[in-house]
């Protein structure tokens, strides 16, 4: 009996352990590449990415009340930023991982204006969704892009403020508007909504630039660690690529 006991001791004590999940808030913008980076990952031995997407802004109060993330990958550097100045982060931690592009996205029964973006406002269309301007990068620059064109006082009672990009993405995709001005990166995805886009002049709006960051009270700092090394790696690389993302933007 005593053998036995010390064999079953010893069979514990060599059983590898469950690696700990990586909590990652993510950009609903930056959703799908982040799937397929997570398979990925797996695929080389990494542990899981336990992923909680939603807006930028939501993730930041999120993080500043306590919420248990190990990583951030936000939609813009504003708020990484915020969060390293405010102790929530650590500075040595944050890079650009992606630099995003913005897209104008017509529906399946809607058209593109002849001329671009820019004959917009006097182009047919069943509103226009764009993500809040207050809480998400890609709504800012959506903005951005119709004051530049002289186009958003024109087009303001045809605009449906989403929560985040991603919920301006869905309001297209069910047929709730007939365009919209979304993330590059939903042209990627496999089952993409029927319709044409164009990609918009990026002269028109302040560089998306994506930060990444581990936070200060990650509950696994050396998962958070390996993960993004595997995110400024090729393979996240090429896949970032075709999703329409510039992979890895150095931090200016």
């Amino acid at each position: 009996m005593t053998r036995w006991i010390i064999g079953w001791m010893l069979a514990l004590s060599v059983t590898p352990a469950i690696a700990e999940p990586v909590r990652v808030a993510v950009a609903s913008n930056f959703l799908a590449p982040l799937e397929q980076i997570a398979d990925a990952y797996a695929a080389q031995g990494g542990p899981t990415l336990k992923i909680s997407v939603g807006a930028t802004g939501q993730h930041y109060a999120q993080i500043i009340n306590g919420a248990p993330y190990d990583v951030f990958l936000a939609a813009d550097q504003a708020r990484p930023e915020r969060l390293v100045a405010e102790g929530y982060a650590r500075p040595e931690s944050r890079f650009s991982y992606a630099l995003g592009r913005l897209v104008l996205w017509a529906g399946a029964r809607a058209s593109l204006p002849d001329n671009g973006l820019a004959d917009l406002a006097g182009h047919p269309l069943r509103r226009l969704a764009i993500a809040n301007p207050e809480l998400a990068p890609y709504g800012r620059a959506a903005r951005q892009t119709l004051e530049a064109t002289g186009q958003w006082s024109a087009l303001a009672e045809d605009i449906i403020q989403a929560q985040n990009v991603g919920q301006a993405f869905q309001y297209l995709a069910t047929g709730n508007v007939s365009h919209a001005l979304v993330a590059a990166s939903y042209t990627g995805l496999g089952d993409a909504p029927e319709g044409d886009w164009i990609t918009v002049d990026a002269r028109l709006h302040d560089p998306i630039r994506q930060d990444a960051v581990i936070l200060e009270q990650a509950p696994n700092p050396e998962g958070a660690e390996r993960f993004m090394e595997f995110l400024k790696g090729p393979v996240a690389g090429e896949i970032l690529k075709g999703f329409g993302y510039q992979a890895a933007v150095p931090r200016p």
